[in-house]
C-alpha cells in the first residue's frame, strides 16, 4: 500500500472550499476530496506546532507524552529509549509502520525548526533540502521532491509525508498569489465594530500589535500585507494574504498530483491531507497566529481518499489528529499497538462512526490554556493569559449561535459551565493516573508563556505607543502570576 501524507501547516478547516469557503483555495484539494472523506470537526489535541506533532506521531496526548508547550518542561518528549533500555512506552507511528515492513519518508524541516528530535524517530528517510527551518517556500519543496518522487514513487509499501509551510506567518507566496483573490470579498467577520473593539486589545499578534517580534514592530514585512489591522481593509490585505498562501500551497500539492498520475498510482495510492494547527483571524482579538486553546487554533484538516473505501463525503464526526495512528493501522490490517490515546475512525470513512462526544484540547505558547468542546459548546480553562488582557478564569462559547466566540456566557450559564469542569476534571484525573506525574501544563503556569515576546518588551511597547494605561493594568496582572518579577 501506498500512503500520501500532506501536511499543511497552519491551515484552517474553514477556509477550504470543500468546506464551504467562498474562495476557491483549494482546486487540488478538491481533487482528492472528489474521491474521499473531509471531516469538518478534526481538532489537534495539543497545540500550536511542537505538541500538536508529538501527539500526531505519538498517538498520545500531551500530558502523556510531555510535549505541551515550544519551551522548558513543556518541550521535553517522554521515553526517549537509549539502546538497550526496556521500553516504558507505545512506539511512535513511523516506528510501527516501519517494524511493519513500510517504508517511511518525510520531507520536512520541523525537527530543525523547533529542536524536536524526537520527530526522526521512525522515518527510514528525512529530507532536510534547505537550509531555511520552515522558510522555505512550496516551490523549493517540489523542485528537490518532484524528481525524487519520479524516480522512487513507484514502488510500493511506503507512507511519504511532505510538509509545507507556506500557510504560516507571515505569508511569502509570490506576490501575485498574495493578491490572487483581491477582488473577491473577505470572510464577513471580523466587521467594523469588532475591530474598532479590537483596538483596545494588547499582546503578540493582536490588531495594533500585529508584528511582535518582528524586526520592524510597526510595518509589514511583506508588501502586499498590511501595517495593522484598524479596518476591515486592513483584514481583507491579510486574509487575501493567508489565501492566497493557501492557493499557492494547493497549486504546489497539485503537481505531486499530477506526478501520481503520470505513474498511474492514483487508483491504488491513499492520500490524506492534514495540518498541525490553525490560526486565529480576529477570534478572542488575536490575528495571523495561534496563541489560545480556541476553535480556529485547534480545528485542523483532515481529508482522506482511501482506495476502495472512500467515496466524496462530508463527516461532522469529531475527531483528533491524533486519531489517524490507529485509523491507518486498522486500515492497513496491521496491529494496533496498546497505549495510543486515539480512536480509529475507518468506520467514519464506511459512514458508520459518531466520533468523540467530547474533547479535551491544551495550548502552550502566548497563553497557557485548555478546553472542553462538546457538539454545542467550547470551554476554555485560562491557566495563564501570558501578554493578553484576558481578566477571566473560564471562557465559556455557545459554538452554534457564537461561531466566532465572541461572548463569554461563564456567568449566564453556570450549569454548562459546571458540566464541562467536570468532564475536565475527569478527563485530567485519568491521564495523570496513567502518567503518575503532574501536569507540565500547570508546572509552565510558574514560567509563563513568554518564550516568543518577552513582558518587558511588551510593557515598553505599549509605553512607547501612548497605552500607558493598559501597561499598568499589564503589570498588575502579571504581578498575580509572577509577584515581583516584571
Amino acid at each position: 500500500m501506498r500512503i500520501l501524507y500532506l501536511d499543511l501547516d497552519c491551515c484552517r478547516t474553514d477556509h477550504l472550499s470543500i468546506n464551504g469557503y467562498h474562495r476557491q483555495t483549494d482546486p487540488n484539494l478538491r481533487r482528492i476530496a472528489a474521491e474521499g472523506i473531509s471531516f469538518r470537526h478534526c481538532y489537534c489535541a495539543n497545540s500550536p506546532c511542537v505538541p500538536s506533532r508529538a501527539s500526531l506521531f505519538s498517538g498520545r496526548f500531551g500530558t502523556k507524552n510531555g510535549v505541551v508547550a515550544h519551551h522548558g518542561i513543556g518541550e521535553e518528549f517522554r521515553n526517549i529509549w537509549p539502546h538497550g533500555r526496556p521500553r516504558t512506552a507505545p512506539p511512535m507511528f513511523m516506528e510501527h509502520l516501519r517494524r511493519q515492513g513500510m517504508k517511511t519518508v518525510t520531507w520536512s524541516s520541523f525537527h530543525e525548526r523547533h529542536q524536536a528530535w524526537w520527530f526522526c524517530a521512525g522515518w527510514e528517510e528525512i529530507h532536510t533540502f534547505t537550509r531555511k527551518c520552515g522558510q522555505e517556500r512550496a516551490d523549493e519543496l517540489t523542485a528537490r521532491f518532484l524528481p525524487w518522487f519520479r524516480q522512487h514513487g513507484a514502488e510500493d509499501n511506503w507512507f511519504i509525508h511532505v510538509h509545507f509551510w507556506d500557510i504560516h506567518s507571515h505569508y511569502r507566496a509570490p506576490e501575485e498569489w498574495g493578491r490572487k483573490f483581491a477582488d473577491e470579498p473577505p470572510p464577513d467577520w471580523p466587521d467594523h465594530e469588532t475591530i474598532d473593539r479590537h483596538q483596545e486589545m494588547y499582546g503578540p499578534r493582536t490588531a495594533r500589535d500585529l508584528y511582535t517580534g518582528y524586526r520592524d514592530e510597526n510595518k509589514r514585512p511583506i508588501s502586499y500585507m498590511p501595517d495593522g489591522i484598524q479596518t476591515v481593509e486592513d483584514f481583507k490585505l491579510l486574509i487575501d494574504g493567508y489565501d492566497g498562501s493557501l492557493a499557492y500551497a494547493d497549486h504546489h500539492v497539485g503537481m505531486i498530483l499530477d506526478v501520481l498520475e503520470e505513474l498511474g498510482l492514483w487508483d491504488d495510492t491513499a492520500i490524506i491531507v492534514s495540518g498541525d494547527h490553525g490560526d486565529s483571524f480576529g477570534e478572542h482579538g488575536q490575528y495571523m497566529d495561534h496563541g489560545i486553546a480556541n476553535e480556529p487554533v485547534h480545528n485542523i484538516p483532515m481529508i482522506v481518499k482511501w482506495p476502495g473505501v472512500t467515496k466524496q463525503g462530508h463527516s461532522d464526526a469529531m475527531i483528533y489528529g491524533m486519531d489517524l495512528c490507529p485509523t491507518v493501522c486498522e486500515l492497513l490490517g496491521l496491529p494496533i499497538p496498546e497505549g495510543w490515546d486515539g480512536r480509529s475512525f475507518a468506520p467514519a470513512l464506511r459512514r458508520e462512526f459518531t466520533g468523540w462526544p467530547w474533547q479535551v484540547w491544551t495550548h502552550g505558547i502566548f497563553t497557557l490554556s485548555r478546553a472542553v468542546r462538546t457538539p454545542e459548546w467550547l470551554l476554555i480553562d485560562m491557566l495563564h493569559p501570558g501578554l493578553y488582557p484576558y481578566d477571566e478564569p473560564y471562557y465559556l462559547h455557545d459554538m452554534k449561535k457564537d461561531p466566532h466566540q465572541t461572548k463569554n456566557l461563564a456567568d449566564e450559564r453556570p450549569e454548562v459551565l459546571h458540566e464541562l469542569l467536570g468532564l475536565l476534571a475527569q478527563w485530567r484525573e485519568g491521564q495523570l493516573a496513567a502518567t503518575g506525574e503532574p501536569d507540565r501544563l500547570e508546572q509552565m503556569v510558574e514560567v509563563g508563556p513568554f518564550l516568543y515576546y518577552d513582558p518587558k518588551r511588551m510593557l515598553a511597547r505599549l509605553e512607547a505607543t501612548g497605552r500607558s494605561r493598559q501597561a499598568e493594568e499589564l503589570r498588575r496582572r502579571l504581578h498575580r502570576y509572577h509577584p515581583g518579577r516584571f
